[in-house]
């Protein structure tokens, strides 16, 4: 009896395991007749900083177009010609610049110096900057350059020594040339800007924002000179009276077309890094009508994909109108007003030689754009009329006018 109920017994125990057996999956085995074992791919981890998920400033504004996310701690993009910021987060937060502040020694290099001019390196220039790991050229004391060599050093190579030599040459000596810095920088409107050496190797004391940098490089583009030198993508310096070989400079931005990271319509720029100011990058770039500089600070990976962000951004959300303006305003000023224009008329007359334009989202009606008017004192002549626009209570273009008349025939 016992034998037939372990039967029975044996018997269930070897149909269930056959039953398992069908609905198991066959395993592949490998040549030696063991299991092959396979797993899932578990998807890479993305790291993102801190700042990735923070939404831009310009969010804010009604009618805006939401923002990309973006590594960098601080960004902005700009239209150059209208000065409007269409893109902003922590703009106007203190960073260290680290190489883009060669835009500034480079703009005020053009501006104050002849390219075909000759100098040579002096002691302090050469072997002023002792980090042995600082960009360079290995320029040689009493070695001979010319000052567009010097300047495509600066900005390609991003040599030091060379920025060194410019401040020299453009003001006498690095002190004095670092006070030119933060003279133009005031005078561009630069509200949160320290300058303390034309490099950008570290210093504490040494610092700028991304919307400071942002005015800096607008001027800079506008400057003819410094275009040629930040739009190079090869450059050679011969041999010199101290150095045998040619030397080949390439320009380091790599969305230049023919770089690993290309964009369409970018012209050039400056990179910059440091271990306390991250990667910096400024960018400018054209499509159509529409002229970008785009500034990221404090960011990973060369900022070339913040950057990318940036410029995808403002090429495919915004575009740049004509605003309908008269030639000439008869302007009635203020009492407080008059003693700019120097005359007691009620209404003066003002011109203009351009059509003013702004930059708007593309769905958005310059009709819905405002306009505000007022006196302003002119450091360079006479006193202007300004017209500045607005969408939503957002800057978004100016317009100058000058007196129609001298202030000689207003006194009549």
């Amino acid at each position: 009896m016992k034998n037939k109920k372990f039967k029975r017994i044996l018997s269930g125990l070897l149909c269930a395991a056959f039953i398992v057996c069908q609905t198991l999956p066959v395993l592949a085995t490998d040549e030696y007749g063991d299991p092959i074992v396979t797993a899932t791919p578990v998807p890479e981890e993305v790291y993102h900083t801190d700042y990735y998920k923070q939404p831009a400033d310009t969010d804010s504004i009604e009618g805006w177009v939401q923002g990309p996310q973006i590594e960098g701690e601080s960004a902005i993009l700009m239209d150059m010609t209208t000065g409007t910021i269409l893109y902003s987060k922590n703009a106007d937060k203190a960073q260290y610049p680290a190489s883009i502040t060669k835009i500034m020694t480079a703009l005020l290099g053009s501006e104050s110096l002849k390219a075909t001019d000759k100098f040579s390196m002096s002691e302090t220039a050469a072997h002023g900057i002792t980090d042995t790991q600082s960009s360079s050229i290995y320029a040689d004391t009493g070695e001979e350059f010319t000052v567009e060599q010097a300047l495509m050093a600066v900005m390609l190579q991003s040599a030091n020594e060379m920025t060194l030599a410019i401040a020299e040459q453009t003001s006498g000596s690095v002190k004095k040339f670092v006070e030119l810095m933060n003279l133009k920088a005031r005078q561009l409107g630069c509200t949160n800007t320290h300058f303390n050496n034309p490099n950008g190797l570290p210093d504490e004391k040494h610092y700028t924002t991304a919307n400071d940098m942002a005015k800096i490089a607008r001027a800079a583009w506008f400057n003819p000179t410094f275009r040629k030198y930040c739009t190079t993508g090869y450059y050679e310096i011969p041999s010199t009276n101290k150095f045998s070989e040619t030397r080949y400079l390439l320009n380091h931005h790599k969305m230049m077309s023919g770089q690993a990271y290309a964009y369409d319509g970018v012209f050039g720029g400056k990179t910059g890094y440091t271990e306390a100011a991250g990667n910096t990058l400024v960018t400018f770039a054209r499509r159509g009508n529409m002229y970008l500089v785009s500034v990221v600070m404090q960011s990973i990976n060369g900022a070339y994909s913040d950057t990318k962000s940036l410029l995808d951004y403002g090429f495919n959300n915004f575009s740049r109108s004509a605003i309908k303006a008269k030639k000439e305003i008869c302007f009635s000023c203020l009492p407080a007003e008059k003693y700019l224009i120097k005359d007691y008329r009620k209404c003066v007359l003002f011109y203009s030689m351009k059509t003013p334009s702004v930059a708007l989202p593309n769905d958005a009606d310059t009709a819905s754009v405002k306009k505000n008017y007022s006196i302003q004192k002119n450091p360079a002549g006479r006193p202007l009329l300004t017209i500045n626009y607005t969408f939503n209570g957002h800057q978004d273009g100016t317009a100058r006018y000058y007196p129609k008349t001298s202030i000689s025939d207003l006194r009549l």
